[in-house]
């Protein structure tokens, strides 16, 4: 899957809620225009968890997959968008999963980063991304939706499943690993967040419909 540049909805556009219901409906068309509307989206977040693109394709391709799979199930408890992140990150775990397994060579690494999107917040230089991919997946997961895609504290909780003090934690220390990636020295000032253990790697969940 490459990414495309889809029309940004109107305020006459469907919303995602009656795409769903329509889908749910058996109208197969309504999962097409959501994955129109959200695969950018989608892409670049499986770019900045992985670093390269045929990774974020597959990784996308995955979520898409999961997402169609499970849409008929899918309750509306929370948002379909942040529905979709927590499928796409259980992706991106997997493939980490996999990518473990196999020594890194020098010539793979970080690509340039995509075109971001509407919503994303930076464009991140290639340094920036390779501190992404050097510090714990759960940090760099909770820094791409909430820093990047600007997603609320709340809703990065409801797509990652964890509770909103354990997203300031990781958002905490995520930036802390980030800063030290980077080269730049810690403010003095600056504790630990004792909020959450050091990670343990991640563990994918199947998506709750």
């Amino acid at each position: 899957m490459s990414p495309s540049f889809p029309r940004e909805p109107h305020c006459d556009d469907p919303s995602d809620a009656e795409l769903v219901e329509r889908f749910q409906g058996g109208d197969d068309g309504a999962f097409v225009t959501l994955m129109e509307r959200h695969e950018r989206r989608v892409y670049n977040l499986a770019f900045r968890m992985l670093g390269k693109t045929d990774d974020a394709r597959d990784a996308s391709q995955d979520a898409f997959l999961s997402c169609y799979r499970n849409l008929r199930r899918f309750r509306g408890d929370s948002a379909f968008s942040t529905w979709l992140h927590r499928i796409t990150v259980n992706a991106c775990y997997d493939m980490l999963r996999k990518k473990s397994r196999t020594p890194a060579r020098q010539d793979e690494l970080p690509e340039p980063p995509p075109t971001p999107d509407h919503a994303d917040q930076a464009s991140l230089s290639l340094d920036v991304q390779r501190a992404l991919l050097a510090i714990p997946p759960e940090f760099r997961a909770a820094l791409i939706l909430h820093d990047l895609q600007d997603v609320s504290v709340e809703d990065v909780a409801a797509a990652l499943d964890v509770p909103v003090g354990t997203v300031k934690s990781r958002l905490h220390r995520g930036r802390a690993a980030m800063g030290r990636a980077l080269g730049i020295r810690p403010d003095a000032a600056a504790r630990p967040d004792p909020g959450e253990p050091h990670p343990s790697p991640a563990s994918s969940k199947p998506p709750s419909p």
